[in-house]
């Protein structure tokens, strides 16, 4: 039988009780097969209310649910899981909403079992159930995440990426589920590892579904489907994933009124539409522009002061013509900083290139966010694109700065920056991706010791790792660190104010001293 032939029979036997019923059928291209129906149209099936399209999810089921944050979540299918009260559930999910929406709604009335996701974010629920041994987390890198469910929608089992390799998604060991008193009852086991060209890599397996929750903008009847700005995310990938593809959508038009070539994902993956009932499109953290009026708040403000000086110096890695991408928080603000002249594109995992500034009052779109679910706005030339297509450009070494946080990074560029085990867990979201890129240069900016006065520059990380030897550079409140794999730290630059012995006594390990030490912020990078 021709592969040709397979794949027509394997969709078919997606379709179950939705199609008509199969017969018997000779054409002379085909000679005699079984079981191919004689309908010629293929069409989804529209469904006439959400409820309808997922009344028959069974118990136990493997879902993967689109969106990010609260961007392009299928909200309107996630209302009918509420009213079905389907539990047993294991969700495929980059979030797991907040805690009185999306998915936090599932979680809230336990149908969740296990969420394999990248991030917990702010759902304080989420992260309860967790650490309460009521929920099995399986924290995955964001980037893997997107490809893992694009591998399974492509039939392709397993694939080697850099990503998370010496970390506990390596090593094994990550936890899963705990139980009283933050013991860990259920971890995560070790990967498989190999080197290419004299790089390391770990392997990961695919993700498929028994349903794919998704959400779209536009449909036809015959299922072709297009995506709005950001809200494509992981709905792109994890419509192609599943046995039972569900999708929702703003406005189902008639066969033919989407123009061919702009067409994001073809009628084939689709199996059920609905045009979902009521759209909230909630946004997660409204961020707007701010009219800036007298004196800089840092100027009364300590904290901010501290915040700005590292935010400033952090700006002038930028470069004429970069590609780079910036962490949630105080990375971010370095984008208010990049010098007069420069041209700098910023990436954002969620997918888009080329961030502009916060939207004015009343111009927030809920389709338009940054990987920090704040609004946002484009420059001219900006483009949108999936998340399985954002990290390809990040792990294929296409951008070329991050700039992030870390709780601590040791003298060798070690960096862990998304768990305490058993205390505080946010999820790794895109940073282990980002820092295993090839020929990325990595900026960690953070404040020099902790709130308790403890060191967060120290000999060897205590936390959880996120990268092993992928820190460059150093930047904090008190002086410039560049980061050598082999030598180590070397001191570059010195706040004013602050002495050698200073930095001695808050860090947690030795450096070097350039011969050329400069005062930080004072000083002009030149190009390379």
């Amino acid at each position: 039988m021709s592969s040709a032939i397979s794949r027509h029979i394997f969709r078919l036997s997606r379709r179950s009780a939705l199609s008509p019923a199969p017969s018997f059928i000779t054409q002379p291209w085909l000679g005699s097969v079984s079981c191919l129906s004689t309908t010629t149209q293929r069409n989804a099936q529209i469904y006439q209310s959400s409820l309808e399209a997922v009344k028959d999810i069974p118990a136990g089921s493997k879902l993967l649910v689109g969106g990010f944050g609260l961007c392009g979540i299928p909200e309107n299918l996630i209302s009918g899981l509420l009213t079905t009260k389907v539990d047993g559930l294991t969700v495929v999910s980059n979030n797991a909403g907040v805690d009185n929406f999306g998915l936090g709604l599932l979680l809230n009335q336990k149908q969740i079992k296990r969420m394999i996701s990248s991030y917990v974010g702010e759902n304080a629920e989420f992260e309860r159930q967790y650490l309460n041994g009521e929920l099995e987390v399986e924290l995955t890198p964001q980037g893997t995440l997107a490809e893992r469910c694009r591998a399974g929608g492509a039939g392709i089992p397993a694939f080697f990426t850099p990503t998370g390799y010496g970390t506990l998604i390596h090593e094994g060991g990550a936890p899963i589920k705990y139980a009283s008193k933050g013991v860990v009852e259920l971890q995560s086991s070790p990967r498989e590892h190999r080197q290419f060209n004299g790089r390391d890599y770990i392997m990961e397996e695919a993700i498929t579904g028994d349903f794919a929750l998704i959400k779209a903008w536009k449909a036809d009847k015959a299922g072709n489907i297009i995506f709005r700005k950001t809200a494509r995310n992981f709905n792109q990938a994890m419509v192609k994933a599943a046995r039972t593809t569900v999708v929702e959508v703003e406005e189902l038009l008639e066969v033919g009124e989407i123009p061919e070539d702009q067409i994001h994902v073809p009628a084939i993956y689709v199996d059920r539409l609905v045009v979902g009932e009521k759209y909230e499109k909630r946004i997660e953290r409204l961020t707007l522009k701010k009219e800036r009026k007298g004196a800089s708040a840092a100027a009364s403000n300590p904290a901010m002061a501290m915040r700005e000086r590292i935010v400033r110096r952090a700006a002038l890695e930028f470069r004429h013509g970069m590609y780079a991408n910036l962490g949630i928080g105080m990375p971010m603000l370095a984008s208010n900083y990049i010098p007069e002249g420069t041209d700098v594109k910023l990436q954002s995992e969620n997918g888009v290139l080329g961030l502009g500034p916060f939207p004015a009052p009343g111009e927030q779109d809920p389709d338009l966010i940054n990987a920090g679910k704040e609004t946002v706005t484009t420059i001219p030339g900006a483009s949108f694109f999936s998340s399985d297509d954002s990290f390809a450009m990040i792990r294929g070494g296409h951008v070329d700065l991050t700039i992030l946080g870390a709780m601590e990074v040791s003298q060798y560029g070690d960096l862990a920056n998304w768990m305490i085990p058993g205390k505080l867990v946010k999820g790794m979201g895109g940073a282990m991706d980002l820092v295993s890129s090839p020929g990325t240069k990595v900026v960690v900016t953070m404040e020099h010791l902790d709130k308790k006065g403890g060191h967060k520059i120290v000999e060897n990380c205590s936390l959880p790792l996120t990268g092993k030897n992928c820190v460059d550079m150093i930047i904090t409140d008190k002086c410039v660190f560049n980061v050598d794999k082999e030598d180590g730290l070397k001191l570059m630059e010195i706040a004013d104010g602050v002495t050698v012995e200073d930095i001695v006594s808050s860090t947690g390990c030795l450096f070097s001293v350039a011969d050329d030490l400069k005062t930080m912020g004072q000083i002009e990078v030149a190009d390379d």
